[in-house]
């Protein structure tokens, strides 16, 4: 499956995107949030978008999200390269978008 900058309303990155279904009340969509900002803060031509998923319902449904936070790694076009439920480490948020940014 691949995302375009219109599905996201955001430009995707250069080398790499990292996309955030979060919700508004949830804690743990909170410290991805903050892992996902830090590891993108170091990786150049990576973009980070956070959607909320009552806000983007339609694009919820066609990925299948049912759980916050539900984190995807992107490549440069937009394929789906990796997929994570939960709050990741920081280690892997950067080992994904090693993956996806080649």
């Amino acid at each position: 499956m691949e995302l375009t900058a219109a599905d996201l309303g955001a430009p995707l990155g250069a080398r790499a995107t990292v996309v955030e279904f979060s919700s508004a009340f949830c804690m743990p969509c909170r410290a991805t949030r903050l892992v996902v900002e830090r590891a993108v803060a170091t990786s150049p031509d990576v973009t980070f978008v956070d959607l909320d998923v009552a806000r983007h319902l339609d694009l919820g449904e066609r990925l299948g999200i049912d759980s916050t936070p539900t984190v995807l790694v992107l490549d440069a076009t937009g394929a789906v390269r990796r997929r994570a439920t939960g709050t990741p480490t920081l280690a892997q948020v950067r080992a994904a978008i090693a993956v996806a940014g080649g």
